[in-house]
């Protein structure tokens, strides 16, 4: 597959900027777009902000600064998206390909009133069984924020509960623009 710059793309597709709003209203500066098969009419291209990663019809950036919980989310938010929501084991199994086993990732799940009622930052429904939870977690009442985090034994990732004033590195998710 072929990547164009955004701006490339724009110049040589300026009829498709007729039917998007304005440009401002995506905070990325740059996009990198892919021709897809997509059954959207007359959608032919997904793109992601520049240095995010694509999978599926989702886009996702993988932080290199540490922050709490709700700094991550914020982060994510400044730029339109959530910390990551994960819906599939296949969704799960590819972000782990793109971590680095020494450092532990926020994601958007938490438990904010500490009543074991754990929910999603976009309000997609919790599936207690859809998820990746390490063997005997979440394990602690007062640890009320999740994250993605490798463990040596039994080398496997999953989720931990963990006090949300920690600070993690973190992944955001957003859907991708089609153009």
């Amino acid at each position: 597959m072929v990547l164009f710059s955004f701006s490339v793309f724009f110049q040589k597709y300026s009829h498709i900027h007729k039917e998007k709003t304005t440009l401002k209203e995506v905070p990325h500066r740059a996009l990198e777009c892919m021709k897809e098969n997509l059954t959207m009419e007359d959608k032919d291209w997904g793109c992601c902000p520049k240095n995010w990663t694509s999978f599926g019809s989702n886009c996702y950036f993988i932080s290199v600064e540490s922050g709490t919980w709700d700094e991550s989310e914020k982060k994510c938010s400044s730029v339109k998206t959530h910390l990551l929501v994960i819906t599939t084991k296949a969704e799960q199994d590819f972000i782990i390909q793109k971590l680095d086993e020494n450092n532990a990732y926020y994601v958007g799940l938490s438990d904010l009133q500490g009543k074991n009622n754990w929910q999603w930052v976009d309000q997609t429904p919790y599936n207690e069984s859809a998820t990746f939870w390490h063997s005997g977690e979440p394990n602690d009442l007062s640890e009320h924020c999740v994250i993605l985090h490798f463990r040596a034994s039994p080398r496997k990732w999953g989720w931990n509960d963990v006090r949300c004033n920690q600070h993690q590195k973190f992944i955001c998710k957003m859907m991708k623009i089609y153009l």
